[in-house]
């Protein structure tokens, strides 16, 4: 079996072990070798001090609250406070069991981390990957509420799993290993070589709102007993990785809507769009809304977009054959709306909000001039958006009495209609159109 894959414009045949082994897990460097990171990879930890690494301030909330210097005059006090509990020595990070979280000086967004940890009997920690909680570290055979439950469970979830399916830690005073993987709000964790935590969505502890942060720090939590860490290599995923990912991640029963070559099986405004390697593009001379010939009900659409400074285009679901699709069916924003010109936007415009009825979270989509990956899903009346693997709406669109913008919106009744693009005027490059219908 084949997937299509497009990269810098260009179209390519995968196959799909091709595309699982881009995710393979790297080989390690021998039990015990210190600072020894697999290729690709970069040490977080440089075996002798700390380095790149300061003591915990607030959350991620309070501290986008803080002006450069209030957030500096907090970090000096905590740092005085972590310096009495962590230290470096014989190759390993050492925590007393106190004092506040371990935290990377840099964020990161999409990534895949290796890291080495030894716990005490009755021990109890964790990783903050995000800056949200947590990857769990325990004990499994100590105190109640983690009697026979394993480490690596994404330990705050409450919609979605926190428990690892099997107990894959070594016994207290041994060096365990864990592979973390996140992607979007999508974390996989595998500990001493078991998977133990299969694509599940980490939830926003600090804000069970809003998805989890786009980029955040990693924090090693530690409480209950003396805690070792070593080995802390990270690599940051970009996007074209990213996104070969959330293809092939349920993906089986998706057909191309888009062949890569022309516009067959599309109608209205089709010469307002161009082809070339396999990128259907706007062009910004013409535009218009393009609509797929085929009808469909209740089905998931996944494609690519990149963007211009301050692009602008939409997603129609549901529309009729006529009309505006933004009223007379429904419009998923797709827009840099990072641009000074966006600067006064109202929450409802927002990149991959039904446009005028239920707004976006905002702030998920990659730079400009990156690829990013959308997933829409209309299944009854509940509108389902993720793009680059995290939801940023997920709402029954018969519940709102009254839309976002007052106006009048007959579409997000519709049972059926068409899907398409709407050219506003801007290049907007799309590619790897694809849909599957829903029972």
């Amino acid at each position: 079996m084949t997937r299509w894959r497009a990269v810098s414009g260009m179209c390519v045949v995968l196959t799909v072990s091709a595309v699982l082994a881009v995710f393979a897990a790297p080989a390690r460097a021998a039990e015990g070798a210190a600072n020894k990171p697999p290729e690709g990879f970069t040490a977080l930890f440089n075996g002798t001090d700390l380095s790149g690494w300061h003591g915990l301030v607030g959350d991620p909330k309070s501290r986008a609250g803080m002006t450069p210097e209030q957030l500096a005059a907090a970090r000096e006090k905590s740092n005085a406070e972590m310096r009495k509990h962590w230290r470096a020595g014989g190759g390993d990070i050492i925590n007393d069991g106190g004092g506040p979280h371990l935290c990377t000086d840099n964020p990161y967004a999409d990534f895949e981390m290796w890291v080495d940890y030894k716990i005490a009997p009755g021990g109890d920690s964790g990783i903050y990957i995000r800056g949200s909680p947590q990857v769990q570290i325990w004990d499994p055979v100590a105190g109640i509420d983690q009697a026979k439950v394993g480490s690596g469970g994404l330990y705050n979830n409450q919609k979605h799993p926190s428990k690892p399916p099997v107990v894959a830690d070594k016994p207290t005073g041994q060096w365990n290993t864990f592979r973390i993987r996140m992607i979007g709000d999508i974390v996989s964790v595998w500990l001493n070589g078991q998977l133990v935590v299969d694509n599940v969505p980490l939830e926003n502890y600090w804000d069970r709102a809003r998805p989890i942060y786009r980029s955040e720090q990693i924090e090693l939590q530690t409480h209950g007993g003396e805690t070792r860490f070593r080995n802390v290599y990270l690599r940051e995923i970009p996007a074209e990785e990213a996104n070969a990912f959330l293809r092939e991640l349920g993906g089986e029963g998706f057909t191309p809507l888009f062949n890569g070559k022309d516009l067959d099986g599309w109608q209205g405004a089709v010469d307002g769009y161009l082809v070339q390697d396999g990128v259907l593009i706007c062009d910004p001379a013409k535009g218009g809304t393009i609509l797929t010939k085929d009808e469909f009900a209740d089905f998931t659409v996944r494609f690519e977009f990149r963007l211009p400074p301050g692009g602008n285009n939409g997603l129609g679901i549901r529309a009729p054959a006529s009309g505006n699709p933004a009223y007379a069916g429904m419009e998923i924003q797709i827009l840099d709306d990072t641009a000074p010109k966006h600067a006064n936007l109202k929450p409802w415009q927002y990149h991959g909000s039904v446009y005028g009825v239920v707004p976006a979270h905002r702030g998920y989509t990659r730079p400009v001039g990156e690829w990013n990956f959308e997933e829409v899903t209309a299944k009854g009346s509940q509108i389902t958006v993720k793009v680059n693997g995290t939801t940023i709406v997920d709402a029954d669109v018969e519940k709102v009495q009254i839309p976002a913008d007052s106006g009048d919106h007959p579409g997000i009744h519709l049972k059926s209609g068409h899907i398409g693009f709407m050219g506003h005027g801007d290049r907007v490059e799309l590619r790897n159109i694809r849909v599957k219908r829903l029972k």
